[in-house]
């Protein structure tokens, strides 16, 4: 555009004056020279800032591993200090059992559906811990808890079965009928004791 624009004016110059056109026909060819370096320097190197130049999230800083390092030995030692003193509370776990994850404190009862070896009154415990917390701490596993860092033990209360669950299957006018029970073995269990070790390492 600005290309033409400057050819139709050098020619409508030539016409009127020519010392005039010759001064104003420089500047002309003097603007279009510097918009071309332009784009050629925007071309090579200098890169417009869109919206996708940087990632949409801020930039996160890792902190300095010696003042990690601090924190953390600040953070254990006040750990420490109240399972020394006794003075946290009531305390819970994440317990893996029978292929699922369940909440557990002590005192709890566990419904669950699957037979154990084990017969009523018999104590076992529960080792695959995956959290223990209390009121003002939570110790997390990755994914669990080391077995002396965290003792939870349960009592095998009552081994039944579920209530009977009827399966019907049914097509009119094909004589087809099929009817099945399900009944699931069930055991009870008695969460007692949820114990943390004195010290954390």
């Amino acid at each position: 555009m600005t290309q033409r624009l400057g050819k139709w004016l050098i020619m409508k110059m030539r016409v009127t004056n020519s010392e005039q056109s010759e001064s104003l026909a420089s500047l002309l060819w003097s603007t279009v020279r510097s918009e071309r370096c332009q784009s050629t320097s925007l071309q090579q190197g200098i890169i417009a800032k869109t919206s996708l130049s940087s990632p949409p999230w801020p930039e996160v800083k890792l902190p300095d591993p010696t003042e990690e390092a601090k924190f953390h030995a600040e953070v254990v030692q006040k750990v420490n200090e109240m399972i020394a003193t006794g003075r946290y509370g009531r305390l819970f776990a994440v317990v893996h059992f029978a292929s699922k994850q369940w909440k557990v404190t002590s005192e709890d009862l566990i419904l669950m559906e699957n037979v154990l070896p084990a017969e009523c009154g018999d104590r076992i415990r529960l080792e695959k811990v995956l959290l223990v917390g209390a009121d003002d701490f939570t110790l997390i596993g990755k994914p669990l808890l080391g077995k002396d860092l965290v003792r939870v033990e349960a009592t095998v209360i009552e081994k039944t079965e579920s209530w009977p669950r009827i399966n019907m299957r049914f097509w009119k006018r094909h004589n087809y009928q099929r009817k099945k029970i399900i009944v699931q073995p069930q055991t009870v269990l008695r969460i007692n004791t949820i114990e943390i070790a004195p010290c954390l390492s």
